[in-house]
C-alpha cells in the first residue's frame, strides 16, 4: 500500500513527465509561402447561416487581412482605413477582413468602415476561431479580449496559395499606415 507521501510523489513524477511530453522549444509555425488556405466552412458574412470558405473564394488572386477584434481602435482609426483608402486595393482581387468575432459584429463594422460598400472588402466572422487556429495565427487574448484572438496579417494569395505571409510578431498594434504594408506594395 502506498503511503500519502510515496503517492503524492508517484504523481508529480507523472505530472512532470506529462508536461515534458507536451513543452517544445521549436516556434510556431505560422502560415507560410506555399501553403494552402485552410478549406474550413467556418467563417460567415452577415448571419451564422452564410458559411465562406476562403480556399474555394480565393482561387486567384486576393488578400486576407486578420485583426484581432472588430471595433478596436487600433483596427478601426487606422489599420483597416489603410487599406480602405489604398489605391492598391483595386489591384488585390478578392479582400477579405477576418477577425475573431461572430458575423452580425463584423457586418456592422463593415457597414461603419465602409458604409456604401464600395470597396469590395468582404468582413467575415470566425467566430469559434477555427479559421484562425488553422492558420496557427490564434493568440491568448483572454487579459483583453476575453478569449483566443487573431494575430494581425496580411497573406497575399495567388492561385489559392499563399505567395507572401506579413504577421504582426508582438500583438501590440500597428505599425504605421496599413496601405504601405508590404502585401499592398507589391500591388502598386
Amino acid at each position: 500500500m502506498l503511503t500519502a507521501s510515496r503517492l503524492l510523489a508517484a504523481t508529480s513524477r507523472s505530472n512532470v513527465a506529462l508536461q515534458r511530453a507536451f513543452f517544445h522549444f521549436s516556434a510556431p509555425v505560422l502560415v507560410q509561402a506555399g501553403d494552402s488556405i485552410p478549406d474550413l466552412e467556418v467563417l460567415a458574412e452577415n448571419s451564422p447561416g452564410n458559411k465562406v470558405n476562403l480556399a474555394k473564394e480565393l482561387r486567384g488572386k486576393g488578400l486576407i487581412i486578420g485583426v484581432p477584434a472588430a471595433f478596436s481602435p487600433s483596427c478601426s482609426e487606422s489599420h483597416i482605413p489603410g487599406y480602405l483608402k489604398s489605391e492598391a486595393l483595386r489591384n488585390a482581387g478578392k479582400v477579405f477582413v477576418v477577425s475573431v468575432n461572430d458575423p452580425f459584429v463584423m457586418k456592422a463594422w463593415g457597414s461603419t468602415l465602409d458604409p456604401s460598400g464600395k470597396s469590395g472588402v468582404r468582413f467575415l466572422g470566425d467566430a469559434t476561431a477555427k479559421f484562425t487556429e488553422a492558420l496557427d495565427l490564434a493568440f491568448d487574448g483572454s487579459a483583453i479580449f476575453g478569449g483566443n484572438r487573431s494575430k494581425r496579417y496580411a497573406i497575399v494569395i495567388e492561385d489559392g496559395k499563399v505567395k507572401e505571409a506579413h504577421v504582426e510578431p508582438d500583438n501590440t498594434g500597428v505599425n504605421g499606415d496599413s496601405s504601405n504594408c508590404p502585401s499592398m506594395q507589391i500591388r502598386r
